[in-house]
């Protein structure tokens, strides 16, 4: 996410850092390349113009070019400017006075409509709702079918319609009263979608519009699509007045332009970000945060609630005592493993870190999950006693694990290297300030797996 303007950007205060002394001439060659920079990342052309005249007119003020390091004063500048253009603060989901809520999820065909209705049904249900949802796309074939199968997956519930209600406004309609009648707080209507956008299409969600009075009418937008899916919400909300924006596959876009655009274009905030192909893998949006994302500082915040989510309390207070007692076993080890994998794709974890000091080259960690299930696998094979004391394993214990898990003596001796290395990691981050700032969960050392 935002991978390739990250890295420009950064160049481009490096380069800064490195004149001294900031000057109109090097001020106005770096907002060149933040301009280019911001046009390759297929951000609007509009939305780059008002960026680069307000950093332009705060960076040549006479604080900045007195100030002891500018160059810092300057990444302010751009920083305060990108959450701006982002939105200024996380927007919420807003819920009706009387239950149900109403939310119309609107879009292109193939934009991630259907994923994305059940992924919000997800993250409601986990936020204290219940919601119910419905599909009144009667066009697409297995349309309905495709948000039943998802409503199994996630174990929410789906209305899936009556005999005699085959036309959208029908199964919408019978769907609040089922939503009102079961006690649930929320209804998802996921609306059909079109290739490209149609009168016939607008009307029937006008239709839906006046008849459901829905309090959030939010667009799903595949992010991979850049500016056309901004023109595309653009187009949406003169027609029918959305809320928000949901933007699916973040997290295979390396340029960001949507995310940059969205706002400034339409008015209305992105509201939700889709980051992965599972269920759990859709994130609220915050601007801040994106911001500092974009500017190589990391979302710590993000990595937090996503670790406090995941992680046992009480497991994770024990981990912390064996720590700090030195008491961290290759069992323990991997437990640690199988609560990361829980966190999600490992290299969006790294990508969270700040992209400072020494974790500064942790964006280029390739992480092989493959070698992840080996080295789990490698540990089961172990006795209790050896995973209790890793100094008894020696050369026929090795081969004998080996053998049980299907791996060589050489993946033995790379794990067990590898669990050495872990726990002097730990040990550091425990009693280190980004331990301090993750509480009571640290992390192993998922950077070694994998890594070029």
């Amino acid at each position: 996410m935002f991978d390739t303007l990250s890295e420009k950007l950064q160049r481009v205060f490096k380069n800064l850092r490195g004149e001294g002394k900031l000057t109109a001439e090097n001020m106005e060659a770096a907002l060149k390349e933040i301009r280019v920079a911001l046009l390759e990342a297929d951000v609007h052309f509009r939305v780059v113009k008002q960026f680069i005249e307000a950093v332009k007119t705060k960076a040549m003020g006479e604080e900045v070019l007195t100030a002891l390091s500018p160059a810092q004063q300057v990444v302010k500048i751009v920083r305060d400017e990108l959450i701006r253009v982002l939105g200024s603060h996380q927007s919420r989901l807003r819920f009706a006075n009387d239950p149900p809520t109403v939310i119309m999820i609107v879009g292109l065909q193939g934009s991630g409509k259907t994923t994305s209705t059940g992924k919000l049904a997800r993250y409601l249900s986990k936020n204290g709702n219940r919601p119910l949802m419905v599909s009144v796309d009667v066009y697409r074939p297995a349309a309905r079918q495709q948000l039943a199968v998802i409503a199994r997956d996630i174990k929410l519930p789906v209305y899936e319609g009556a005999p005699g209600e085959e036309k959208p406004l029908d199964l919408a309609k019978a769907a609040r009263r089922e939503a009102v009648q079961t006690g649930r707080d929320v209804l998802l209507v996921d609306t059909a979608g079109r290739l490209h956008i149609d009168d016939e299409l607008m009307a029937e969600l006008q239709e839906l519009k006046e008849a459901l009075q829905p309090t959030e009418i939010l667009f799903v937008a595949d992010a991979m699509t850049g500016q056309d899916a901004v023109k595309s919400a653009d187009e949406f909300h003169k027609r029918l007045g959305i809320t928000g924006v949901i933007l699916t596959k973040m997290d295979g876009d390396a340029r960001g332009g949507a995310a940059l655009s969205i706002r400034h274009v339409t008015g209305q905030p992105l509201k939700f970000v889709g980051v992965g192909e599972k269920f759990d893998a859709l994130e609220p949006f915050h601007p801040e945060r994106a911001a500092s994302r974009i500017l190589g500082m990391g979302d710590v915040l993000s990595l937090i609630e996503k670790v406090e989510q995941t992680i046992d309390q009480k497991q994770a207070e024990e981990m912390q005592r064996k720590l700090i007692e030195n008491e961290f076993t290759l069992e323990d080890f991997r437990d640690q493993l199988k609560q990361l994998r829980k966190l999600g794709p490992l290299e969006g974890l790294l990508g969270m870190m700040p992209q400072i000091g020494p974790l500064k080259d942790l964006k280029n960690v390739k992480v092989d999950e493959k070698e992840i299930t080996r080295v789990v696998a490698i540990i089961d094979s172990m006795t209790r006693q050896e995973r209790a004391n890793h100094m008894i394993i020696n050369g026929s214990r090795r081969r004998r694990i080996a053998k049980g898990s299907g791996t060589s003596v050489q993946d033995v001796n790379n794990l067990l290297k590898q669990y050495a290395q872990a726990r002097k990691m730990m040990k550091t981050f425990s009693g280190g300030m980004l331990g301090k700032k993750l509480g009571k969960w640290k992390l192993p050392n998922f950077g070694s797996f994998g890594a070029p």
